[in-house]
């Protein structure tokens, strides 16, 4: 029977979780213990998709409420690229101050009952013997985590872009994503609005960027609190035209790679992990507090549900949540691999093309039309504007001495004596044997790579590596998945992550 919880880290998901579990059983004792002050928050603003607002909103209304009055919402996402601006809608989100949303959730939390102890460390698990169940949500770099880790085997994939998260004065009118080459490199921003007066301001960019700019100076080994003032700088300077001259605003800026975590377990013995400590997935495709208020309705809900037996709840709670979040972190990987090279993509594509490769990174182009009709026209007006007036899969494309009559094939065609085939490999690990073979081979000149096998991304990224990094025209070799392949076919091309599509079975792959 589970009479007293501690819940160890007072951010959204563990304030959050404490609520509730304080409502479905009001008699256990439930204490929040939060390393911070009360009034301390790092970041600036956090970010949810309407479509994923109402099972939390169910839960309780407090985070519905300070969206209400405090947040701010929006249906667009803009691009911004090369002096224009390309505006997608359909994609509804609101922002909350982070600060102002804790505040609320502490506010919460104290009314129905939760004990908050505020600048109390919990050095390790022995600390909390009498309690019955120990909720660890104490962030991705979780204490508790590392000291069951050979209970939980935890794992990280650390992500090649550099990322730092600033605030503005500067109001967007809702998510945009701005990319400048300056002179070290190309920089980008994920800005949206969080309050009335502030943006969430952040920045990414490659290591090579990142070193030739001098921005690799900070001591990230500090505790947390100073912030990198010389980064500041740099990319106010950078970004004032599109901030309008508005300062950057710091709080513990500074720069780091995102690491996506995952865990074989999430529970061992009477400690469960919650939020960033049990998984992580990239900002650009969602919240991770999002993700940890969604954990804390899926745990209270497992122990209300089995509250004389905790070993259920737990398996509960894991079965419930690991599908969910293993959905969200897959569709985080071809979003994260973006900024991984959008340098690239920002020299090689024109804007109309760049911010649909951008926004159909993750889904694809019926849907996006389902969204906002308008801009995906856009985007096809540009390519028959550069393709003499043909429509995407209809463009003929020379090949040597042969001719394609248009870009997707689904019939036998023989490429040639000079195009050459290439297997991408079934991970990401694997792409840079590929890419040294790929390599080898374009001193050659093929009139084509046939790019096939492997996964969906790791397919794409080498057909672009052929295309954009050799010059090479590539034919990704895709499997016939019914009435969606000819969707897939125009998103692939129209992006320009290949020249021609076609059904494995077409090129024998």
């Amino acid at each position: 029977m589970v009479s007293r919880i501690a819940c160890v880290g007072g951010g959204p998901g563990g304030l959050f979780f404490a609520t509730l579990a304080k409502q479905v059983m009001p008699d256990v004792e439930v204490t929040v213990f939060e390393r911070n002050r009360r009034e301390d928050t790092f970041g600036f603003g956090v970010v949810f998709s309407d479509a994923t607002l109402a099972g939390i909103h169910a839960a309780d209304p407090v985070l519905l409420r300070g969206l209400h009055d405090h947040g701010r919402h929006w249906d667009r996402i803009e691009v911004r690229l090369k002096g224009e601006r390309l505006r997608c809608g359909g994609n509804g989100m609101a922002a909350i101050h982070r600060k102002t949303l804790l505040s609320l959730l502490q506010g919460r939390a104290a009314e129905v009952g939760v004990e908050l102890r505020f600048e109390t460390e919990v050095a390790g698990l022995s600390e909390l013997d009498e309690f019955d169940l120990v909720v660890a949500a104490d962030g991705a770099n979780s204490r508790i985590r590392a000291e069951l880790a050979d209970a939980l085997a935890p794992s990280a994939e650390v992500a090649t872009a550099k990322f730092i998260w600033f605030g503005t004065s500067y109001l967007f009118d809702g998510l945009t994503f701005v990319h400048e080459h300056g002179p070290h490199g190309t920089f980008a921003v994920h800005g949206y609005p969080v309050s009335d007066s502030i943006s969430t301001f952040i920045v990414e960019t490659d290591e090579a960027s990142w070193r030739a700019a001098g921005l690799d100076e900070f001591d990230t080994s500090q505790p947390p609190g100073p912030s990198d003032e010389k980064t500041q700088r740099y990319l106010e300077k950078l970004f004032a035209e599109q901030i309008d001259g508005h300062p950057l605003l710091t709080n513990n800026s500074r720069w780091g790679n995102f690491r996506t975590r995952r865990a074989r377990s999430w529970h061992h013995g009477n400690v469960v992990l919650l939020g960033d400590a049990a998984h992580t997935a990239h900002f650009s495709v969602g919240s991770g507090t999002k993700m940890a208020m969604e954990d804390a309705i899926a745990l209270a809900d497992a122990l209300a549900a089995t509250p004389d037996d905790l070993a259920t709840a737990l398996d509960t709670y894991e079965q419930v949540r690991r599908p969910q979040v293993a959905k969200i972190q897959d569709s985080a990987r071809p979003s994260l691999s973006w900024w991984e090279h959008f340098g690239r993509y920002h020299d090689a594509f024109e804007p109309a093309q760049f911010a649909f490769h951008f926004l159909s990174r993750s889904i694809g182009r019926a849907k996006l039309a389902q969204r906002d009709p308008e801009f995906v026209a856009i985007a096809e007006h540009a390519w028959r504007a550069s393709h003499d007036g043909h429509d995407v899969l209809d463009t003929p494309l020379e090949l040597d001495d042969l001719r394609l009559d248009g870009r997707f094939l689904t019939d036998d065609v023989p490429l040639g004596p000079r195009a050459m085939r290439l297997a991408a490999p079934d991970t990401e690990a694997g792409l840079p044997a590929v890419f040294a073979e790929l390599d080898a081979l374009a001193w050659q000149r093929p009139s084509a790579v046939v790019v096939h096998s492997g996964t969906s991304l790791t397919r794409a990224l080498l057909s672009e590596q052929a295309r954009l990094v050799h010059g090479i025209p590539t034919v990704l070799a895709e499997p016939d998945v019914g009435s969606g392949t000819v969707d897939r076919a125009a998103t692939l091309v129209l992006s320009g992550r290949a020249d021609v599509v076609a059904t494995s079975e077409a090129v024998g792959a």
